[in-house]
């Protein structure tokens, strides 16, 4: 018997754990689509290459252990998926991303959309390379994966020409075992020990968990950790749900007091990049026991005064039984009690706003009917600027998994690709996508792919006709009359979705926000509520001003 390389393509993914494939159609790599019918994985296409990239990375999100696969056809359908493979690998996302080539018999004659993909990839991949063997598909494939998955996980790029994927393959080509897996590896007992004291000797510490709690599937360790110990905590990134959003122990508007007090910060899982201004918004004479899947990442910006290297989860529990032993009693209860009355004190600040009847609508008011209408059966995705920030400080994380933005490369239209994803891995789930009318944009139209596979996705636009995150600082800068390329209009964009077959709310009342909203998640169709909100113009130096 004999089948084609796209059906061992196939057979590999299946292997693999694969359930679903995203993709946009294209000749180059149909092989694939035909062996995923053979093997009853799904074929997800969808109207932009950069959606069924940004899809399978939320696949990976929302399926730790396992890995989200895009396949996309040959040159521009590659180039296309570019910025979701770049978002994925600043965001650590285990992906497998299939392209297309022309056919090797004609490499470097010109060929249809021929180009040279693996060069392109490279950079923001953990590895890329090429198979130009029908038979060895599936050994390319489990490389690909063994090193997408390993360390610090991130993208793999494989590309398989157009005459390999077609080439003739008997059945009997043996599918070799592909683990999705991590490993999970300890760091040595005596930084452990070293850790261990360092905690025990400390005032003011505070642990900040990040997107390597999630890959490790550390959640566990990391809150018996805490709350034994009574320890402050602050999450970012896919750290987010790691803790429970009612934890006494997890901490938000108090952060910038906390970071400048500390004395001892545990960093796990994350990195001193942009978001802690490269390790500057850290006490000075802070010491710093940083647990990090790879080396790689011990010392970046700031060096640690104890490293723990290895699986976060073995390394949080290793810590945890060292300090059961030589520190029994310890606790840090009445520092974190002290947070905790500044942070009610923050909290009591924003209720005016919160509360605001303002017309057009306040976008912190928004941001609470957003609060008020989630549950612990929504998943809540932010694509988008201004609003996500504020989205992201006023909503809780009600479980993991529940919170997904597109991380520290901070891309523009990831919010349907990842719904899409989110919506076929919990059909039972409530998703919400929290929208800044620019990001929108992007990819709007991946609302027809929810229409076309009957997913009731719901979105809610926080519209202030602007780019506001660029118009103010430009203001700042160059003063109103020097306003350029940050104004849109407040478009109608739940006419665009009613268009395509789903249902639209447009709303500038803020007492029809939630009304709206339940009206949408009723309709059973992918919905957009379209909210009008006060465009802001806040420099900073003069008060706020209206435009």
């Amino acid at each position: 018997m004999t089948g084609h390389g796209g059906k061992l393509a196939a057979r590999a993914l299946k292997e693999a754990g694969v359930e679903v494939i995203f993709t946009l159609s294209g000749g180059h790599v149909m092989a694939i689509y035909d062996g995923c019918l053979d093997e009853g994985i799904r074929v997800i296409d969808v109207r932009h290459e950069q959606a069924a990239v940004h899809a399978a990375d939320a696949w990976s999100r929302l399926h730790p252990g396992k890995i989200g696969v895009a396949v996309l056809t040959a040159g521009p359908g590659v180039t296309d998926g570019v910025t979701g493979v770049a978002n994925a690998w600043r965001a650590n996302s285990p992906i497998l991303v299939i392209g297309g080539q022309g056919p090797f018999s004609n490499l470097r004659r010109g060929s249809l959309q021929e180009m040279d993909h693996v060069s392109l990839m490279r950079p923001i991949t953990k590895w890329a390379d090429a198979c130009y063997d029908t038979r060895r598909i599936p050994e390319y494939i489990e490389i690909a994966i063994r090193h997408a998955v390993s360390g610090n996980p991130g993208p793999a790029f494989l590309e398989i020409p157009m005459d390999v994927l077609s080439g003739v393959a008997d059945k009997d080509v043996e599918i070799p075992a592909i683990r999705t897996e991590r490993y999970r590896l300890a760091p040595p007992a005596a930084e452990i020990e070293r850790a261990a004291a360092l905690l025990a000797s400390a005032k003011h510490p505070v642990v900040f968990a990040g997107t390597g709690i999630k890959w490790c599937q550390a959640a566990r360790p990391l809150n018996a950790l805490i709350d034994r110990l009574e320890l402050p905590s602050f999450v970012n990134g896919m750290g987010r749900g790691q803790i429970p959003h009612d934890s006494p122990q997890l901490f938000s508007h108090v952060r910038k007091d906390a970071l400048t007090r500390c004395d001892v910060f545990v960093l796990a899982g994350s990195v001193l990049d942009f978001r802690l201004r490269f390790g500057r918004a850290i006490a000075p004479e802070a010491r710093i026991i940083q647990l990090e899947i790879d080396s790689s990442q011990i010392g970046h910006n700031r060096s640690p005064e104890v490293a723990l290297v290895g699986d976060l989860g073995v390394s949080l529990e290793m810590l945890s039984e060292s300090l059961r032993k030589s520190a029994p009693s310890l606790r840090f209860g009445a520092w974190r009690d002290e947070l905790r009355e500044t942070e009610r004190k923050l909290e009591a600040k924003l209720h005016s706003q919160l509360d605001s009847d303002e017309v057009p609508i306040d976008p912190m008011r928004l941001c609470r009917e957003i609060r008020d209408f989630v549950d612990s059966d929504t998943i809540l995705i932010g694509d988008g600027g201004d609003i996500v920030a504020q989205a992201s400080k006023i909503v809780p994380v009600m479980r993991e998994g529940a919170w997904m933005d597109p991380g520290p490369l901070g891309t523009l239209g990831v919010g349907m690709p990842f719904a899409l994803a989110a919506k076929l891995a919990n059909p039972d789930k409530k998703v919400l996508i929290v929208y800044g009318d620019g990001s929108f944009g992007f990819n709007g139209m991946e609302y027809d792919t929810a229409v076309r596979f009957k997913l009731p996705i719901v979105g809610i636009v926080g519209n202030d006709g602007a780019w506001g995150q660029m118009l103010r600082p430009q203001v700042a800068f160059y003063g109103t009359e020097r306003t350029v390329a940050t104004l849109l209009e407040y478009t109608r964009y739940d006419k665009i979705v009613e268009a395509m077959g789903g249902h639209g709310e447009y709303v500038e009342e803020p007492g029809q926000i939630r009304p709206a909203l339940e009206r949408a998640f009723a309709s059973g169709k992918p919905a957009l509520v379209n909210v009008k909100m006060r465009r802001d113009v806040d420099t900073g130096m003069k008060g706020s001003t209206y435009v």
